[in-house]
């Protein structure tokens, strides 16, 4: 005896749903893949889609920030008279304008005395009494002072506030490893220094200087 009995088929329209499902999924990878830009392994493309690095920032900016510095820096008693004259002016002369204080650049030689946490007060001949001057080595590097000096780095060009904070951190450990490395900055109290630096005048009596050239005589 023949069994006639055959299995059922599967109704048009779960095939065609199928299909349309096929076709959706094709459509969908098709998308994505003009979406996508290959990007080869240390092309410049590759670079910017990397982790902000800030010692890789600050090796990168600081030989202008110093050059900058050097540039521009005022002997210490020709800007101590101009701030003494008319503050603003010395700003507008001498300064770039920053949203906490002015920076300055300063170059200026002097003893140094005994270090506080890696701030050496300097005595310079020709200056106010009542002007104190100090210049920090490290081993930390505080402020924004140096990132703020040429005027053009700014907030904008980061991601965030953490980024903009952390690149003045990377230039400060670029000017310790070219500027203070080379130094036995733990023996400078009685010594004679010459420092070119920047400074941010928020007190114009008291100045504290972030090198960017460091002479010991």
């Amino acid at each position: 005896m023949t069994d006639s009995t055959t299995a059922p088929r599967a109704p048009a329209a779960s095939r065609r749903g199928l299909i349309l499902s096929v076709a959706l999924g094709l459509a969908v990878l098709a998308a994505i893949a003009l979406d996508t830009t290959v990007v080869q392994v240390g092309s410049e493309a590759d670079a910017r889609q990397q982790a902000f690095s800030p010692d890789t920032y600050g090796t990168q900016e600081f030989p202008r920030i110093r050059d900058a510095v050097i540039e521009r820096a005022v002997p210490a008693t020709d800007l101590a008279a101009a701030i003494a004259a008319d503050q603003d002016a010395a700003i507008a002369e001498y300064g770039t304008p920053a949203s906490t204080g002015a920076i300055m650049m300063v170059t200026v030689t002097g003893t140094a005395g005994e270090p506080r946490a890696g701030v050496y007060p300097l005595t310079v001949e020709g200056l106010p009494e009542d002007l104190r001057i100090r210049v920090q080595t490290g081993p930390a590097i505080n402020g924004t002072d140096l990132r703020d000096a040429p005027g053009d780095i700014a907030f904008g060009a980061f991601k965030n506030q953490i980024e903009y904070q952390d690149a003045g951190s990377g230039i400060n450990r670029a000017m310790a490893a070219e500027v203070l490395a080379p130094i036995d900055t733990t023996a400078l109290a009685g010594k004679q220094v010459t420092v070119t630096g920047a400074f941010r005048l928020i007190n114009p009596s008291n100045w504290l200087i972030t090198p960017v050239a460091l002479e010991v005589q």
